[in-house]
């Protein structure tokens, strides 16, 4: 049996993007209004907030990249599930600027797991996907118990006619699932009985290292007699010297933040010239692959 969503997918994730194996690299926001840290230092009011997101953005799309995904990484200590209001209003006026100004998909990540959120902000801001970092099952996290919401994420993405994909991580970073550990068995559930158009697999944290066994096994359970499946992305730890790795244990994609970054640091801007490198990388290694 093809491990293919039943679901239909608002478009195929495959349709996103202008390249068989997608780069996507991360906006990783300051701490917006509200949060403890907004206002701290450099990055001072909303406008600062809008600068920064704009000019990684830019830097993302000129150094080649295939995607990017806007998140409100900033915010900790974060919100478990339903974020407040005047985060959902910040959020959907940076993706609407984002979406303005590239022509690269766009994806919504709502920390930590607001996927209604990230899924109303897509809409309203024509983003073209989100990520849900529980989409199914539970974990248990620094926030507490998480729990999928699947059946409302998929309900709402159908009332609000949203042409939007839905990327899910299995065993996501910074949490301990609870119940089903083999990652394999993880991601056919997502995919085939939450309705996930693709999965990503991470390492235990933000910028460590993804197991390649972890990433085989998922891809090894999810290819179909047909080899059809839904996309695996890479979603930790990825480098300019470990995506071929990454790739040749069975991923689709993958998305990188922290290397992308100046120095390495999560934090920092974006580096033009780190993108441009990981995407050569990258690209090399389908190249090769032909």
């Amino acid at each position: 049996m093809t491990a293919s969503s039943p679901f239909d997918a608002s478009p195929p994730v495959s349709a996103l993007f202008e390249t068989d194996c997608p780069v996507i690299g991360m906006v990783h926001l300051p701490p917006l209004p509200g949060a403890p840290g907004f206002g701290d230092g450099a990055e001072d009011g909303r406008e600062a907030v809008r600068t920064r997101a704009l000019e990684d953005a830019a830097r993302l799309e000129a150094g080649g990249i295939d995607g990017i995904i806007l998140e409100n990484f900033g915010d900790a200590p974060f919100y478990p599930e339903d974020v407040p209001k005047h985060v959902v209003a910040e959020m959907t006026a940076l993706a609407t600027a984002l979406t303005d100004a590239v022509d690269v998909p766009v994806g919504v990540n709502v920390l930590r797991n607001d996927a209604a959120a990230a899924l109303s902000v897509a809409a309203a801001a024509d983003a073209d996907f989100v990520r849900v970092n529980v989409h199914v099952g539970s974990a248990a996290t620094d926030q507490g118990i998480l729990e999928g919401r699947a059946h409302e994420t998929l309900r709402l993405r159908e009332r609000l006619e949203a042409d939007v994909a839905i990327l899910a991580d299995v065993h996501v970073k910074h949490a301990t699932p609870i119940g089903e550990t083999e990652i394999g068995r993880a991601a056919r559930e997502t995919v085939e009985r939450g309705g996930a158009d693709g999965v990503i697999v991470s390492g235990p944290g933000t910028g460590a290292e993804t197991p390649l066994a972890d990433v085989e096994r998922v891809a090894e359970t999810l290819d179909g007699p047909d080899g059809d499946r839904a996309p695996v992305f890479v979603g930790s730890g990825v480098t300019s010297e470990t995506v071929a790795d990454c790739l040749e244990a069975g991923a689709d994609g993958v998305i990188v933040g922290t290397a992308l970054k100046r120095a390495g640091e999560t934090t920092n801007p974006v580096s033009r010239e780190r993108v441009e490198r990981l995407v050569a990388a990258a690209g090399a290694t389908v190249s090769s692959d032909d």
